[in-house]
């Protein structure tokens, strides 16, 4: 599996002459493309030298520790180091998910339990917004519909990464093992007795496609407008501002109607529909790719409950990976870390078992 390492210094260094050349950056799509790909080999190339180099200081103090004993103790120290560097190599060569240097596009729906379930989708929401600031993203809200109570029927948002991430540590990479049906355990406002109740919100994480990443032809859209809805103001429910696109051949359907003009609505739909586009051309690839490449986490069944959130233990729970911590104040303020990181490292692990087969 090492061995590949290689193929990739020559390709590093590739990378590296033509990111110095001045007609590169003319190309805005091609240079990003070029430095994430460069990001990613140097991440390896680094873990490469540095286990190289330890397995090199390692087989020299062996040697050395034969004609002087103070040399045994450095051995021993190395030894226990060279398989944490072997790990973190291994982990980095396992082949990715391509879309896992993308931005994300984020939709959260209520579901099950009215009102109650909209304030959590509202919760769920904060929840994210509080992990990218974190995480140094940035959020933009593209469309949303509030509920009476403050909450939201449905909300889309983008999570942009600054500047080019590290491998794995772009917003798609890490949320998109949000995707499911989240449920929800406390007693909610609206309830007088004090009972607890249950709902649930789904969460829809898709990467986000450049223009060029999708081939729309015009034709193949329809277009509606209509008045917007909730509440009004500064001409947003007074016009015919909203707008819902179609993709005739698929029948995906994308809409926006927060923006004041029908312009800038029709925009934000056709942002959504490329991401709509995107991962349901990935979800038709992955079906048709072998059980080897499949990922035993991220699934393309939407309906799965994946978490519970429970108020009256303070408990989360995650129903793929067995992860349960009782911090959940915690994490609904935003320390989502590690829970993404059990999904993480649950996924890596059964691809690297899919490798060794």
């Amino acid at each position: 599996m090492f061995e590949a390492v290689e193929s990739m210094l020559a390709e590093h260094g590739d990378i590296e002459a033509r990111l110095g050349e001045p007609e590169t950056h003319a190309d805005a799509r091609l240079a990003k493309q070029l430095n994430r790909r460069y990001a990613e080999l140097s991440a390896i190339i680094g873990a490469w030298r540095d286990w190289t180099a330890l397995g090199d200081d390692l087989g020299a103090a062996r040697e050395l520790a034969g004609d002087d004993e103070s040399f045994a103790a450095e051995a021993a120290s190395l030894e226990a180091r060279l398989p944490e560097a072997e790990e973190k190599l291994r982990r980095l060569l396992v082949p990715r998910d391509p879309a896992d240097g993308n931005d994300t596009i984020l939709e959260i729906k209520s579901g099950e339990g009215g009102e109650e379930s909209a304030l959590f989708a509202g919760d769920l929401l904060r929840m994210y917004t509080r992990y990218a600031e974190r995480a140094g993203w940035s959020v933009e809200v593209i469309d949303a519909t509030e509920s009476d109570l403050g909450g939201y029927k449905s909300v889309t948002v983008a999570v942009k990464a600054k500047g080019t991430p590290e491998p794995g540590g772009a917003p798609f990479g890490m949320l998109k093992f949000e995707g499911g049906v989240h449920r929800v355990q406390r007693v909610p406002v609206t309830e007088s007795q004090g009972r607890v109740h249950t709902s649930a919100a789904g969460v829809l994480v898709l990467p986000e496609a450049e223009q060029v990443d999708v081939e729309i032809n015009d034709n193949d859209l329809r277009i509606d407008v209509y008045r917007s809805s909730g509440p009004g103001g500064q001409s947003v429910n007074t016009t015919d501002s909203a707008v819902r696109i179609t993709h005739v051949p698929t029948g995906i359907v994308a809409s926006c109607q927060n923006e004041k003009s029908q312009l800038q609505n029709k925009e934000s739909a056709m942002r959504i529909l490329r991401a709509r586009l995107l991962a349901a051309a990935q979800e038709a690839a992955d079906a048709e790719a072998s059980d080897a490449r499949r990922s035993q986490v991220r699934t393309v069944d939407r309906s799965e409950r994946i978490r519970t959130y429970n108020y009256p233990e303070n408990r989360i729970s995650d129903h793929r990976t067995g992860y349960k911590s009782y911090n959940l104040d915690q994490v609904l303020d935003g320390d989502l870390k590690p829970v993404l990181d059990s999904c993480v490292d649950a996924d890596l692990a059964a691809r690297l078992e899919a490798l060794e087969q």
